[in-house]
Parts: structure tokens; sequence; C-alpha cells
């Protein structure tokens, strides 16, 4: 165990899973909350909205107030100070410092988590980033589990005094780091010395898409969850297991399978989810069949943007800044769907009604993925196969090119333009290292894919390198 915690990274995984384990148990919708309310018969609505929209904000202010290692050390560790502060007042009789407690606790669980951002980029090789971002999901969902069925089988104070064990664990995980030295790449290459890339136009497109998707999870606490309220031993430990499944199986998935597929098949769980909640009755195998298909859709989600999110890092002068950006939109769809859930629940819609919205959410998220996915890949120069081709020596580069096998030879002139396409270029960059216009570059491009029998960049891009890089 001490050398397990003598590892960084193990170390960084542990802080933020606990981390996530208060804040999920209690602050941001969670058992231990809802249970606590309760049991002293108030509405949770105006408590539950506090609580996300401040966490929101925090995520915020957290890219704007941390801004380097000692810092985020520090906002970690003070942040948790005035968790167990704030979150004291609900071992007592109702007051206004509920209410209080509940939007600084939001602020400052969300500056902890934007800060976390330092820590992944120290602490976790960008080849290691998605199983790192996998496994603080999948300890944090474990740990939620337990803090539900405990607080199910026991109290809503052993609930309250489990979430705040894991914030002390936290701090003094995090007190246990320190400021590691700058590592070099295998080619040599300082992560500072990296060009400088511009990813706010991915990281709009990405915003935009987990913000519209999460209105379904919204959804889903305000009017899925509350129909199966009365199945509350099964809920306390079955409601997070689908998402810790399917965090495991896209964790594990061979780098061959392609991600983006899993992506619309996620979505199509979604549909089906709200579909069967529409058919379905309200017994104990209906809610295993919706939470399954709503909840493991959840986790392919969100492994998919953090491990985004990872990536972006190195291409961030501040990973607090991009860290809160990307995860403050998966707060806001909540958000966004829990008021409309409330407003469907006051109006009284039926389950047909509900399902027509969610499916509509869905569509709308269809329509966004295709632009994201080309944002991603051409603008994120550590996609998976466009690292491995910028690491290659100049022989190892010409070699890919010489082996690809079109239908038709290329001509020189589009051989200079894969190269820079598998060199992670834009057109515009490719006009302007060639002196040729931007249409040039397009007709170019045209003439490529059809000689590899593609249709995009995307499909070039991945399906060219995985077979040369992985045969080789």
């Amino acid at each position: 165990m001490n050398r397990l915690l003598r590892n960084p990274r193990v170390c960084s995984i542990a802080a933020f899973s606990f981390l996530s384990g208060y804040q999920l148990s209690f602050l941001f919708e969670g058992a231990v909350l809802y249970k606590t309310l309760s049991a002293y018969g108030l509405a949770p609505q105006p408590y539950i909205f506090a609580g996300i929209i401040a966490i929101f904000f925090g995520l915020f202010a957290g890219g704007y107030l941390v801004k380097s290692f000692s810092a985020a050390k520090l906002a970690m560790l003070a942040g948790a100070a005035v968790c167990l502060a704030a979150t004291a007042p609900f071992f007592f009789a109702p007051s206004p410092l509920w209410l209080a407690g509940l939007i600084v606790a939001g602020l400052a669980v969300g500056c902890m988590i934007a800060s976390w951002g330092f820590f992944l980029k120290a602490f976790s090789p960008k080849g290691k980033r998605l199983k790192t971002c996998a496994d603080v999901l999948i300890y944090s969902l474990l740990l939620v589990i337990a803090v539900s069925v405990a607080t199910a089988n026991a109290s809503h104070m052993v609930g309250l005094a489990l979430s705040l064990l894991c914030l002390v664990i936290c701090a003094a995980l995090t007190l246990s780091l320190s400021a590691p030295s700058e590592p070099e790449t295998a080619a040599g290459r300082k992560p500072s010395d990296k060009p400088a890339r511009d990813i706010k136009r991915p990281m709009i497109v990405l915003f935009l898409f987990v913000a519209i998707i999460t209105i379904d999870s919204g959804l889903m606490y305000q009017v899925i969850n509350p129909a199966f309220e009365h199945l509350s031993e099964l809920t306390s430990w079955y409601f997070n297991v689908p998402y810790v499944v399917a965090v495991v199986f896209m964790r594990n998935l061979p780098a061959r399978i392609s991600r983006s597929r899993i992506l619309y098949a996620a979505m199509g769980m979604i549909m089906a989810a709200f579909i069967c909640f529409m058919l379905l009755r309200r017994g104990a195998a209906d809610y295993i069949a919706v939470n399954t298909l709503m909840v493991g859709a959840c986790g392919i989600f969100d492994l998919f943007w953090w491990s985004i999110l990872g990536e972006a890092l190195d291409y961030s002068d501040n990973p607090a800044k991009t860290f809160g950006f990307g995860l403050s939109a998966n707060v806001l769809g909540v958000f966004l769907g829990g008021v409309l859930g409330a407003s469907i629940t006051s109006i009284q819609l039926s389950g047909a009604e509900v399902a027509v919205i969610a499916l509509s959410v869905v569509c709308v998220t269809l329509v966004i993925l295709p632009p994201l996915n080309r944002q991603l890949v051409l603008l994120l120069k550590n996609h998976t196969y466009l690292s491995a081709y910028a690491d290659m020596s100049e022989k190892q580069q010409s070699d890919v090119i010489i082996r690809a096998n079109p239908i038709y030879p290329l001509t020189e002139r589009e051989r200079e333009v894969l190269q820079f396409i598998l060199g992670g270029k834009t057109n515009k960059d490719i006009a302007a290292a060639m002196s040729i216009s931007e249409g040039t570059v397009k007709f170019h491009l045209g003439n490529i894919y059809s000689k590899y029998g593609v249709a995009s960049r995307v499909e070039l891009i991945s399906g060219l390198l995985r077979h040369n890089i992985t045969s080789s």
C-alpha cells in the first residue's frame, strides 16, 4: 500500500476519486443530500440547483484563479477545508446555513476539480491519460455506491460522515504530492517545446456537444429516477453499476476498435432507455433495463470527453482552465436537463412526451458529432495516430508514404499534401507551406480521397496510419 501511494499517478487518482466520492454522493444530486432533505421534508430542487450552479461557476473560477501546480495543490487543500466547514451544518436542523453551505461547497469543489487538471497533466503521460480518466471515474463511482448503500441502510448522518471522510482522505493524499520535474518525451522534446495549437474551436464544439447530450442526464435525475424511488434498496446500489461496467469496457477496448462508432451506439442506448421508460412499467426488472441503458451510455460519453480533455492539456498553458471549462459543460447540461425535468414534472407530461423530448436532444447531438470528430482529429495533434507519426524519424515518415497502396499512384504534389495531412496540418497550413491556394489543396485532397477510397480526412488518417504503424 505504501509503495502504491508513493506512485504520484496512483496517489493523484486516489485523491480525485475521494473528492468525487464526496461530490457525487452528497453535493451533486447525491443520495446523501436527497435523504438528508427528505428526512426533514424539504423540497430538493432549490438545494439541488443551487449546488449545481455553484459547481459550474467554481469550475470556471478555478481556471482563472489557479495558474500553477503549487496553486492547484493549495486550492485542493483549502477547498477540502472549506467543504468540511460548509457541510457541517447538515448534521444539525435545517437553517439558512444549508443553502449557503451548498453554494460555498459547490464553488470550492468546482475549483478543486479544475485544479486537478494540473495533476492529470503532471503525473499521467499522454499515453496513459485515457486510463487515468477511466480509473478516477471507476473508483469514484465505487465509492459513491458504497456511501449510497450505507446511507440507504443506515441513516443520512452515516452518509454525511462518510462523505466528509472522503474529503479528509482526499486532502491527506493531496498533501503527499509534490510538483514533478518537467519530463521529456521519447523524441527528447519537453512538453513546453510543443508547437502551440489553437484548441479553442474544438473545445467550443466539444462544450456544445457535452452540454446538449447531458441534458438527458438531467432528465434522468428529475424524471426517470423519481419514477423508481419506491425501489430504494435496488436503486441504492445498482444505479451506478452500469456506468462502472461501461467505463471498464471502454478503458480496456483495443486501440484498433473505433470508439466513434461506440458513441453512436451510446446515443442509441439513450434513445432505447427513454423508449423503455415510455413502454415499460415501474418494476425492478423495468428499472434495471432503463437504468442499464441510460447510465451505461453516460459512462461511455463521460470517458470520451474526459479523455479528450486529458489530451488537450498538452496544448494549454493552464490545465485548470481547459479542464474546468470542459467539465463545466457536463454540469451545465445536467442543470438544463434538471430544469427541463422539473418543468415536465410540474405540468405532468406523459412518458411518451418525455421520450420525444429526450429523442430530440439525441437527434441534435447526432448532427454535432461528425464535425466534432473532425475538429478533434485535425486540431489535437496528440491524436493516437498523429502522435505516432510525429514521433517517427523522417525516414520512417517517408516509409509510411512509400508503403501506402492507393488504387492509383499519387502524384508528387499529392504525396506532399498527404505528408502534411499526416503531420496534422490544416488546409490553411498546407496552403501556406506549399505557397498554393486552399482551393488547390482541396483539389489535391479530393484526388487523394478518391485514390484511397475514403470519404474524409478522418478515415484517411486513421486507416492509413493504423495499417502502417501497427504493421511496422
